[in-house]
């Protein structure tokens, strides 16, 4: 693990234990990397009430962990994610409440939003299709992998809601610019991965057989380093979307002051001058 020091808990968590399984995903830890698996492949891993329920208390709780760097998201057999079970969730929605509709709403939202609050690298390993809400799970990741058969479709408007959903409408121009966005959302049109990679909403593409191993050498990579650094460096990527330049410069001009003081900034000054490797700690 290179080094890295790991605790089980945050020093300020409260009394409230964290979950020991969650049963409408699988969960595996190993050396700081968590693996959601989704895990209804006869469905094309299409989600259900619960399973996005589980997926945002995770993400609260993962926060809080510092036995984890970081968060790999992928899906089994043939699919990522083909987005909300159309018998489980749509079927049934169209008998609920509008309150209950906007609770809902809310909580899907609450999934993209805590993946990008959260201060840890997530990785979207995309294996294959990734429609509707998959495919904006997908996009809310820092990283995105994609097999060669995978592809991205935000089919909302096909189905006759707005494009803009769980915060699509905010993350997808800043990713591949607002006239491609545009396009996908308003369209709904399939996008394979090599478009995908030339647009730049997958970071890389590689053989379907190949996909695991490239996630967990990357996911790896990841929680053997510097995990303070990665983590103050997406938070600043996301905040800084919306400043304007004097105030993203004044705000890494204070973050960098403060991780000058860290006990990996100085691991590096002592590694650097004994010709060693460093031996991050994550603090």
């Amino acid at each position: 693990m290179g080094g890295v020091t790991l605790r089980q808990v945050s020093p300020f968590r409260a009394s409230a234990g964290f979950t020991g399984s969650w049963d409408h995903f699988d969960l595996s830890m190993d050396e700081g990397v968590a693996t959601v698996t989704f895990d209804r492949p006869e469905k094309l891993n299409a989600l259900t009430f619960d399973v996005y329920a589980d997926l945002r208390d995770f993400l609260a709780e993962v926060e809080h962990r510092d036995d984890v760097s970081v968060v790999v998201i992928t899906g089994k057999g043939r699919g990522f994610c083909s987005g909300g079970d159309v018998d489980e969730i749509i079927g049934r929605l169209r008998e609920t409440s509008t309150k209950a509709l906007l609770e809902f709403t809310r909580m899907t939202g609450a999934v993209v939003e805590k993946m990008r609050r959260l201060p840890m690298p997530v990785i979207a390993a995309v294996n294959g299709v990734a429609a509707g809400a998959g495919s904006v799970i997908a996009l809310a990741a820092d990283l995105r992998l994609l097999a060669e058969s995978a592809s991205f479709h935000f089919l909302f408007t096909r189905v006759g809601l707005a494009g803009a959903d769980m915060g699509s409408a905010y993350l997808l121009p800043r990713v591949v610019g607002l006239g491609r966005a545009s396009e996908l959302l308003l369209l709904g049109e399939k996008v394979e991965s090599a478009e995908a990679l030339g647009m730049g909403l997958a970071n890389r593409v590689v053989a379907d057989d190949e996909l695991a191993d490239a996630t967990s050498e990357l996911a790896r990579r990841l929680a053997a380093g510097p995990a303070m650094a990665y983590g103050v460096t997406k938070t600043l990527l996301s905040r800084e979307l919306d400043m304007d330049l004097g105030s993203a410069i004044e705000l890494e001009a204070f973050t960098q002051a403060l991780l000058m003081t860290t006990e990996d900034h100085a691991e590096f000054y002592e590694a650097f001058t004994a010709k060693r490797p460093p031996r991050w700690k994550g603090r």
